[in-house]
């Protein structure tokens, strides 16, 4: 059988994760949790992982695929011990780290732990510079399968050190390297996903594969809409750097915000989706809302986000449309999957019809194809799709080309 297009894409999607940090991990973006947008430092305990842990099977979510426990900033001492090892604070982790990982490993899930690049986490405690080895033998001995490495006191031209430099001494490339070869050094013991959190300085999209399994490619979500513009619009520009092995992170998904609406709710986990985005949820899942809920357990679009080609959606123009304007959700994006192209329609801007021939698409072409609306679970077959739009709403829709032609560009 000659293979397809997208069959080669895969092939070359496969070969592009080897030349990342080749462990093994990453081949899609990650799926879990973090705490630290559900109480700051008080949720950087014991308490909240296994509680959160237990919430992943109870509600479904593990068997869609959300793995990772992530706690973030707060969870040491505020010093390290005589022999400079970090130190679990005995308050949050009565029986330490191990204990936990040990229980979330038993429930078939991951754990994962947050540090700094410079001499303090953002937070102020103990960050890893200097202790890059030391530290990845600890998160080794005691089972963590995810390194957050933060941004914070890093090297800076202003005196006293500040938590966030605007005028950094040199480039963010150096001070990743030392924890990157650490975690590559101990690779054949413990396999730790490494995510790069530098605020997307120095263009990390652009050599983060060298140095981590995902990457922070903005400044955080502050959960409202001027997030979800700001950084869902910068991510159709950098959508090529995204691949298996190797992906633009845009931040937790904050769902459950107060600041943003239900519409504006399906947008943000559906374009974070499309752009092969971790989905990391950031809220409290003892107090989830149905709506909310619905939304993160959408098999179909969880699907398209997991799909092994890894290829991020990006935005493409249809035949007189405007083109897209820096800051602002464009309504047209489309990205290749193993076995079809995925539609995102975008009322970022207004509410209305919004419609879009698929000759227009990049990797379809003329013709007649199924496809399927996620949201809605709407479906159909022919050359185009429309449909409704309130504002600041989305649809998502996957057109299936399996065993046909599909006219995808390498």
């Amino acid at each position: 059988m000659k293979p397809t297009l997208n069959t080669l894409l895969l092939a070359v999607a496969q070969l592009q994760a080897a030349e990342a940090l080749n462990n093994g991990i990453g081949l899609k973006p990650h799926m879990g949790w973090s705490s630290w947008n559900v109480a700051q430092c008080n949720s950087a305990s014991a308490k909240y992982a296994l509680d959160t842990a237990n919430k992943f099977i109870s509600l479904g979510l593990k068997d869609l695929g959300y793995e990772y426990v992530n706690i973030d900033d707060c969870w040491s001492t505020k010093s390290r011990d005589g022999s400079g090892k970090l130190v679990p604070d005995p308050s949050k982790w009565p029986n330490g780290i191990k204990a936990v990982t040990d229980q979330i490993h038993n429930m078939g899930l991951k754990f994962g732990l947050y540090g700094c690049a410079g001499t303090m986490t953002c937070a102020g405690y103990p960050g890893s510079e200097g202790h890059a080895a030391s530290d990845v033998s600890q998160l080794v001995g005691w089972g963590v399968d995810f390194w957050k490495y933060d941004n914070c006191y890093t090297p800076c031209r202003n005196s006293p050190l500040p938590q966030t430099c605007g005028n950094p001494a040199g480039n963010t490339q150096s001070w990743y390297a030392p924890m990157r070869d650490a975690i590559v050094g101990a690779q054949n013991t413990r396999k730790i996903h490494f995510n790069l959190c530098n605020w997307g300085r120095d263009e990390v999209w652009k050599w983060g594969a060298q140095y981590g399994h995902s990457w922070r490619m903005s400044e955080d979500n502050w959960g409202d809409w001027a997030s979800v513009e700001r950084i869902g619009s910068k991510a159709g520009t950098i959508s090529q750097y995204s691949a298996p092995g190797g992906f633009n992170d845009l931040d937790m998904l904050y769902l459950g915000s107060s600041k943003i609406n239900a519409n504006q709710e399906r947008l943000h986990f559906g374009l974070w989706a499309i752009a092969k985005s971790p989905l990391v949820l950031g809220l409290d899942l003892n107090n989830i809302s149905d709506w909310t809920l619905q939304i993160i357990r959408n098999k179909g679009i969880i699907d398209i986000n997991q799909d092994p080609l890894g290829k991020a959606a990006t935005t493409f123009r249809p035949q007189g449309s405007p083109a897209p304007v820096s800051g602002k959700i464009y309504p047209y994006w489309a990205g290749p999957l193993s076995d079809g192209v995925v539609i995102g329609l975008c009322a970022g801007t207004s509410a209305g019809k919004y419609a879009v021939n698929f000759k227009d698409v990049p990797g379809l072409g003329q013709g007649e194809y199924s496809w399927k609306e996620m949201y809605t679970g709407q479906t159909g077959r022919g050359s185009s799709v429309s449909f409704d739009i309130a504002l600041h709403d989305m649809r998502v829709i996957k057109v299936t080309t399996a065993g046909g032609q599909s006219r995808v560009a390498l």
